[in-house]
């Protein structure tokens, strides 16, 4: 029987709604930020949604800087460049605007502005968060504007160590945003692979967040009723942008998604992480391609709680319902059913086999995956992702 001892620790204030954009500068008042600086991506920056939120801005009266040189998969050299802006402009807080990319590196800049030790000191091992100067941390306002990584109302960010190509967690209570913004009408512009990807990322975390062991029975029922919600709204989402409804619900999971995490991931994300690392590929259709081989793997071990599981979602036949129900959702947002389908003119031989497998089995998320992530499990699953073999 597993141990009925765990720590539990929920998110901070969320003002969910359409429309609740408007709220910035009040939520950057209510946080004492007077200077932000508003981190974006360099795609986001461009779009109407970024100029009418600064238009917000720009009534109320609030001096901000902009940064958007943001990766799809951020870098040290990025969280640099950022950090240099923050401090020429005399900033004292930010404005984390945008997917997970933009979320993790603006609560990167806050929190590593102040320290005097490399970021590299802060990774989420053991207590290395208390080696950080918590008072010198700027406070964050997070506005998602994707529903899948659930980064606003998380207390870690990661960051890819560019020389190993190695993504990394860095972790500390305060990374956590001091208000959130959930305004689903901020969605209503993303393009259907967007969708897709981030959607299949909150469905990730829902799903192996339930799947981890250990006793968390709150994150198990809200992941449970994450995956209810993507299951039953995701495929509107994608087939209608505009749907703001599905938008809202989606976003909801999402950050039911990160909330629920606590407890653990797994495989899925220990594979994905160095995929992305390598290949630089979008983080949730990674996770969405390597889903339905990390549940067969882990099948000996989740059977009873897939079960479970499928029942709630109102799908039938058990575990093998639930398998198909995936493969549907994935074919229905047009994800890659394999490895090679995903990422075009994939050569990988066994050495860059092996280096993944490497990888997957000291990331910190494969402690979490129900049945030991050895590194022959690694390369099974990574075979049959390859081969599309279930």
């Amino acid at each position: 029987m597993t141990k009925l001892v765990s720590k539990w620790n929920y998110p901070t204030t969320v003002r969910f709604g359409a429309g609740r954009i408007s709220e910035l500068p009040d939520a950057l008042s209510a946080t004492g930020i007077k200077r932000p600086l508003f981190v974006t991506d360099p795609g986001l920056a461009k779009l109407p949604v970024v100029a009418s939120t600064l238009k917000i801005l720009d009534e109320a009266g609030v001096k901000y800087g902009v940064f958007s040189d943001v990766r799809p998969n951020p870098v040290e050299s990025n969280l640099v460049a950022g950090i240099e802006v923050f401090k020429k402009g005399k900033h004292d807080g930010v404005i984390a605007f945008g997917g997970g990319s933009a979320l993790d590196l603006g609560k990167l800049i806050a929190f590593q502005a102040g320290q005097s030790r490399p970021v590299w000191d802060f990774e989420d091992i053991g207590d290395w968060y208390l080696r950080a100067d918590a008072s010198k941390i700027a406070p964050i306002v997070a506005v998602p504007t994707t529903a899948g990584t659930g980064s606003e109302v998380g207390r870690a960010s990661v960051l890819t160590h560019e020389a190993t190509h190695t993504k990394k967690v860095i972790f500390h209570p305060k990374i956590l945003p001091a208000i959130v913004i959930a305004d689903p009408g901020l969605s209503v512009g993303m393009p259907p692979f967007i969708t897709a990807g981030t959607g299949m990322d909150a469905l990730a975390h829902c799903l192996e967040a339930y799947c981890a062991p250990g006793f968390h029975p709150m994150a198990d029922g809200i992941g449970v009723e994450g995956v209810r919600l993507v299951f039953e709204n995701l495929p509107k989402a994608f087939a209608d942008g505009k749907d703001i409804t599905a938008r809202a619900n989606m976003m909801a999971a999402a950050a039911m998604g990160a909330t629920a995490f606590q407890k653990g991931l797994g495989a899925i994300h220990s594979l994905s992480h160095p995929i992305g690392g390598l290949y630089d590929t979008h983080h949730g259709m990674t996770n969405a391609v390597f889903m339905p081989y990390v549940l067969a793997f882990n099948r000996p071990a989740i059977e009873t709680k897939i079960e479970r599981l499928a029942s709630y979602c109102g799908i039938k036949g058990g575990f093998d319902g639930f398998q198909k129900a995936v493969l549907k959702l994935r074919k229905q947002l047009k994800v890659p059913h394999t490895l090679p389908d995903f990422i075009k003119g994939l050569e990988m031989d066994k050495k860059r086999k092996g280096l993944i497998a490497d990888m997957a089995i000291v990331d910190p998320t494969a402690g979490g995956n129900p049945v030991k992530l050895t590194r022959k499990a690694a390369l099974g699953i990574l075979e049959n992702s390859i081969d599309g073999t279930l």
